[in-house]
């Protein structure tokens, strides 16, 4: 939909701020604010839908929607609306051996009844309670696998932490601790999100191989092949559990469906040309997200798509180039663009809905390297992470900026939050705000 758009100048404080690094245990932090005024640019009506701004200053509020009915779920993936609302005064770091291939990969922090985990770059795992105290740290790494810099994927249910990494290796430690249950290898490295379901987990090697193994004893029970790629995607994979089937993503951008107890096919849906295959390792798909019963996931091939559950039809697509998770609420979707874009898109018709450019503020060359990392959505509130150390916090209510702190000049991961705190990762620490 085309539409002709007047420059509008919008006074808005920003708040900028600098944050360096400070000793190594939980070094702490004020953050301080700096005003400065934010310009809207013009956008022109002959550019693409996804690099232009659609109904900008459409308010959508928040608080005035209804409480959500659709439960949230680690199944789904979908953050939802979480309830934080911080006022970022102050940043702790805990800092580690640094990481040398986070750039490379997106290791995640986890959250399990208020416990956090993580790892540093020998492969050392760190377990802290909510009070940001450790409680552990453990590794199970020969002297020769620790020179290799493993990067960790983690996931937890009451009793297990199952782990996984880039150079084959899977194991289970006890969740309290820490204490090793089992350890296997696999034929092919892994860079997949994980999924336990009662006596069983579900991973998806760089083969693209999806296996179920025993939570018990880490053995194989099925696997399930798709095609496998000419270049060894680093952009991890997805996975979903709906109606006793588990779904999920490959790194040539097939989603896959397939039964949770036997591994056989329900339904498979290629979303991009066999072009795909031989620049896999370009191509990147967000997290895949259950809502209602439609599978969500975007890519930076210009498509978000959104299928059908139960037999992996199409139900629409936009032209939207992103590969950040997206986030589903109130029947609305929020995504933001490889470009920097705000995009709310109406989940029944796939419409967009609103979309405001984010990136203004920042210099026409620097927007050029300028990459979204991932993002959460807060009671009012967006908060997003950059490639260069940024993190911007968005009034979802107006779609514009209102601060862009400062946290580190290299790559931060996706925010998360756990109560009023809010967490980043970079390659030496973790970084809290609150």
């Amino acid at each position: 939909m085309n539409k002709i758009t007047i420059i509008i100048l919008i006074p808005l404080t920003l708040l900028s701020c600098s944050l360096n690094s400070g000793s190594s245990f939980w070094s702490k932090k004020n953050i301080k604010n700096e005003q400065k005024i934010l310009n809207i640019k013009q956008i022109t009506k002959n550019e693409e839908i996804l690099l232009k701004e659609i109904n900008k200053n459409l308010e959508i509020n928040l608080s005035s929607l209804k409480k959500e009915n659709y439960p949230l779920s680690y199944f789904d993936n979908n953050i939802g609306r979480t309830d934080y609302n911080g006022e970022l005064k102050s940043i702790s770091r805990y800092k580690f051996s640094k990481i040398k291939k986070f750039d490379q990969y997106e290791p995640e922090l986890i959250l399990h009844e208020n416990n956090i985990f993580f790892f540093d770059n020998k492969g050392t795992i760190l377990k802290f309670n909510e009070k940001s105290k450790l409680l552990w740290k453990k590794n199970y790494y020969t002297k020769l696998e620790k020179k290799l810099n493993p990067i960790l994927f983690l996931s937890a249910n009451k009793d297990v932490l199952v782990v996984l990494d880039t150079i084959a290796k899977y194991f289970a430690i006890n969740i309290k601790t820490g204490d090793l249950l089992w350890s296997k290898y696999n034929d092919s490295p892994f860079n997949s999100q994980i999924k336990i379901f009662k006596n069983k987990f579900y991973v998806v090697d760089a083969n693209n191989v999806l296996h179920c193994y025993s939570l018990k004893n880490g053995e194989e029970i099925w696997n399930f092949k798709t095609d496998k790629p000419l270049i060894k995607s680093q952009k991890k994979n997805s996975l979903i559990i709906k109606k006793n089937i588990i779904i999920f993503n490959n790194s040539v951008g097939d989603i896959t469906a397939v039964n949770l107890e036997t591994g056989e096919l329900v339904w498979q849906a290629p979303t991009q040309s066999k072009k795909i295959y031989d620049e896999s390792m370009f191509f990147k798909n967000s997290d895949l997200i259950s809502a209602k019963n439609s599978v969500l996931f975007s890519n930076n091939n210009n498509g978000f798509f959104s299928l059908d559950v139960d037999n992996g039809l199409i139900n629409w697509k936009q032209r939207i180039n992103s590969n950040v998770r997206p986030v589903f609420f109130n029947n609305l979707i929020f995504t933001i663009t490889n470009e920097g874009y705000l995009v709310v898109i109406d989940n029944d018709s796939g419409n967009i809905i609103r979309s405001n450019y984010l990136f203004n503020n920042f210099k026409k060359k620097k927007r050029e390297k300028l990459k979204p990392v991932g993002f959460i959505v807060g009671k009012n509130n967006a908060y997003l992470s950059l490639s260069n150390g940024k993190l911007l916090v968005i009034d979802i209510k107006k779609g514009s900026v209102q601060t862009i702190i400062k946290i580190d000049k290299e790559k931060i991961s996706a925010p998360i939050a756990q109560g009023q705190n809010l967490y980043v990762t970079k390659n030496n620490s973790i970084i809290k705000l609150n």
